[in-house]
């Protein structure tokens, strides 16, 4: 794995938090890098639910041909997270 690789996951993980946070109601209390670190994770989410209910794709996350799906299952799966993130960690009244 390359730095390059590395930093790609990490602005796709960006973009597809920053559209899960536009999907979810209400105001969102977190950092720029909770919100990428909750998109890499719906992306992992999402992509898990998808392979378990169609099987594995041979080429996800690319916007080739038939593939885009795989962008709509990781906003799906950071919206789950966006959602349950305020549920398990709450705000705290000193912040």
């Amino acid at each position: 794995m390359s730095i390059g690789s590395v930093i790609s996951w990490i602005v796709c993980g960006l973009l597809v938090g920053i559209c899960a946070r536009f999907i979810v109601p209400g105001r969102q209390t977190m950092t720029l890098a909770t919100t990428a670190l909750l998109g890499i994770g719906g992306a992992l989410v999402g992509g898990f639910l998808y392979s378990v209910i169609r099987g594995a794709s041979v080429e996800p996350f690319s916007l080739a041909s038939h593939n885009w799906y795989g962008w709509i299952v990781a906003i799906l799966g950071a919206t789950l997270l966006v959602w349950m993130y305020p549920i398990v960690y709450p705000r705290r009244w000193w912040n």
